[in-house]
C-alpha cells in the first residue's frame, strides 16, 4: 500500500523531472515560474480535490468503541481544458518557439506534446557571446496513456460518545527509491438525526476533516542545467465540510453528500543550479538557489451519490463524486 501512495501521487512529479522540467531555467526564473505554474497548477489542485473522497460512506456513526478499517481506491477523471494551456510568448522574456509560434496549445503535467515541442532561449556563454540553446518542453501523463489521477488510502473510524465517531488517515513518511511521502487526515463526524425519533427513516449527519500531505522527489541533472541536492517539494493542507445522507437498512444502502473543499498547494523547485552554457540575458545571473516556489489555493462544492454493501464484518463501497475533478471512488471495510 505504501508503494502504491508512492507511486500514484507522485509519479507526475517524477515523470517532470525525467522530462528535464528544470531545463526551463534557461530562459531565467521569472519565465520557469510562470511555465511551471500553468504545467505543475492542474496536477495541485487536482490531488486536493482526490484526496478528499472516501473519507464518509454513511451517515450513520458507530457506538462508542466500535471501529473500522478500509482500504479506498480513489481516480479522478482529467478533463481536456486540464491537459493544455495556451503559451503565448509574449508573456516570456526568453522563451521563444523555436518555429517562430507566437502561441501555441501545450501540456500540463496532465497532458502530452504530440508531435514534440521545441523551445529555445539565448544565453550569453562564457566568452560573452551569444548562444541559442534549444529543448524539449516536458511531457504530462497522457504521454504514458493515463488520463485518470489515481490514489490510495488507508482510513480508521472508531466510534466515540454522543453520536460521534472519530475518522484517521495516516501514513508515516516512507521513501521509495528517490521519492518522499507522508501523509495525515483526521475528521470528526456528528450525525444529526441522532436528535430525532429511532424511526426516522434516513440518517444524517456533518462532517469536518483536516488533510495534510507532504512530498518531494530528488531528481539527477542533465546536459543542459547542472544541478546540486535538486527536489522537487510538494506539501497541500485542505479543509472539508460534508453534509451527507444515507437509508438504514441492514444489508444495502444508498447515500449522498454535498461538501465544501478549501486547500492550498505549495509546490518548489529546491537546490542550486547553473545553466552549463552561460547565463541568461534576463538577469545576468548563472547560478539560481532554489529558484522556483509556487502557491495553489482551492476552493470548490463537490457532490456524492453511492451504495454500500455490507455483509456481517466486511463491506463494499463505490460513488461518484462531482467537483472540479470528477472522481470514481470504491473501497473495502472491514470492522465491527
Amino acid at each position: 500500500m505504501k508503494k502504491l501512495f508512492l507511486l500514484f501521487l507522485f509519479f507526475s512529479l517524477k515523470l517532470a523531472a525525467q522530462q528535464n522540467l528544470e531545463n526551463i531555467l534557461v530562459a531565467g526564473v521569472e519565465d520557469a515560474n510562470r511555465f511551471i505554474d500553468s504545467y505543475i497548477g492542474p496536477v495541485a489542485e487536482g490531488m486536493i480535490y482526490n484526496s478528499s473522497n472516501g473519507w464518509i460512506q454513511e451517515a450513520q456513526v458507530k457506538k462508542p468503541l466500535r471501529f473500522d478499517i478500509s482500504v479506498v481506491a480513489n481516480a479522478s477523471l482529467i478533463k481536456d481544458h486540464q491537459k493544455y494551456f495556451i503559451l503565448n510568448t509574449e508573456d516570456y522574456e526568453m522563451l521563444k518557439f523555436k518555429d517562430g509560434s507566437i502561441s501555441k496549445k501545450v501540456g500540463t503535467a496532465f497532458g502530452e506534446n504530440n508531435p514534440e515541442i521545441t523551445v529555445m532561449a539565448e544565453v550569453i556563454n562564457d566568452n560573452g557571446e551569444t548562444e541559442t540553446v534549444e529543448f524539449y518542453l516536458p511531457q504530462g501523463l497522457a504521454s504514458t496513456n493515463i488520463n485518470v489521477l489515481p490514489t490510495a488510502f488507508i482510513h480508521g473510524r472508531v466510534g466515540l460518545f454522543k453520536a460521534t465517531e472519530l475518522k484517521v488517515r495516516y501514513l508515516p513518511t516512507v521513501k521509495m527509491e528517490d521519492v518522499r511521502l507522508g501523509i495525515f487526515g483526521i475528521g470528526v463526524q456528528h450525525e444529526f438525526s441522532k436528535w430525532f425519533s429511532s424511526n426516522f427513516p434516513l440518517a444524517i449527519s456533518g462532517l469536518i476533516v483536516y488533510n495534510n500531505m507532504k512530498g518531494s522527489y530528488k531528481f539527477y541533472d542533465d546536459q543542459i542545467i547542472e544541478a546540486v541536492d535538486p527536489e522537487f517539494e510538494l506539501k497541500q493542507n485542505s479543509m472539508l465540510y460534508q453534509l451527507q445522507v444515507s437509508t438504514k437498512f441492514k444489508k444495502f444502502n444508498f447515500y449522498g453528500g454535498l461538501g465544501f473543499l478549501n486547500g492550498t498547494s505549495n509546490f518548489n523547485v529546491l537546490g542550486s543550479y547553473e545553466v552549463k552554457s552561460g547565463s541568461t540575458i534576463a538577469d545576468s545571473k548563472k547560478y539560481y538557489y532554489n529558484p522556483i516556489s509556487l502557491k495553489h489555493k482551492v476552493s470548490g462544492f463537490k457532490g456524492t451519490l453511492g451504495a454500500k454493501l455490507q455483509l456481517g464484518f466486511f463491506k463494499l463501497h463505490a460513488d461518484y463524486n462531482f467537483s472540479e475533478f470528477n472522481t470514481v471512488s470504491v473501497g473495502m471495510h472491514f470492522g465491527t
